[in-house]
Parts: C-alpha cells; sequence; structure tokens
C-alpha cells in the first residue's frame, strides 16, 4: 500500500498523527489503526522491542548489576565509593531510627507529664500477706 510506505517514511510519528485524527474524526477508524500498528510491529515499543530503554535498564540496587569500565583502578575506586556509600548509608538510616525512637519517647514523657498521670510503681504486698494483690 503506497499510504503506509509513505508513512513509514515519515516514521512512528506520523503513524501516531494519523492514529489521533482517525480517533478524532471517527473513532472505530482510529481503533482499526492502533489494532494495525501493533499487529503489524510498526510501533516496536509495543511489542517489547523498543522497550527496551526503559524495560532493560538494570537497577543499581540490583546486586547483579556488573560492568566494567575497561580501567581497574577506576572500577576498584567505583566499587570502595559504592561500598562506603552504602556503609553511609546504613549508618545514617540506623542514626534516624534512634533519633525518632528518641523523639517518640520524648513526646510520650511529655504527654503524661501534662496529664499529670506520671507512671506509679505498682502497690508491693506485705511481708506475710499471702494474698494476691487486685
Amino acid at each position: 500500500m503506497e499510504l503506509t510506505r509513505k508513512l513509514d517514511e515519515y516514521g512512528k510519528g506520523a503513524w501516531i498523527a494519523v492514529m489521533v485524527l482517525s480517533f478524532i474524526i471517527f473513532w472505530p477508524a482510529g481503533l482499526a489503526i492502533l489494532a494495525y500498528l501493533i499487529w503489524s510491529g510498526r510501533m516496536k515499543c509495543w511489542k517489547g522491542v523498543g522497550a527496551g530503554r526503559w524495560h532493560n535498564r538494570r537497577s543499581r540496587h540490583d546486586r547483579h548489576y556488573e560492568t566494567t569500565s575497561g580501567n581497574s583502578a577506576f572500577d576498584d575506586y567505583r566499587e570502595e565509593t559504592l561500598k562506603r556509600l552504602e556503609d553511609e548509608q546504613i549508618e545514617f538510616e540506623s542514626f534516624l531510627e534512634r533519633l525518632r525512637h528518641a523523639k517518640d519517647k520524648a513526646e510520650f514523657d511529655q504527654f503524661m507529664h501534662d496529664r499529670g498521670d506520671a507512671p506509679k510503681a505498682p502497690p508491693q504486698a506485705e511481708a506475710g500477706d499471702d494474698r494476691p494483690n487486685a
């Protein structure tokens, strides 16, 4: 078909423009063009081929993320720096947890003080008294 070849020459943008215009003018035609684009593979990102930029990118947090720059000195430096940063992050998160705990305790103590019900020691059983405390 001459029209498809012409649109292929212009690229994905032309196909998208035709599809959007078709949806505006007569929505079943837009739906048909969308189905044709998916079926024919013209929009490769919908078949998983063009999605590599997003879906195949490895996470920095992935422990299997192993790449080399080709420079062993730089790779060693990078590895040491990443390890140091991970250790610092763990220490900082631990510090934040202690800080949150201290803040919660201070707020609770202030609440109890304002309420006037400071925690009291439970009554002690008298010597020789075998009755349970009630």
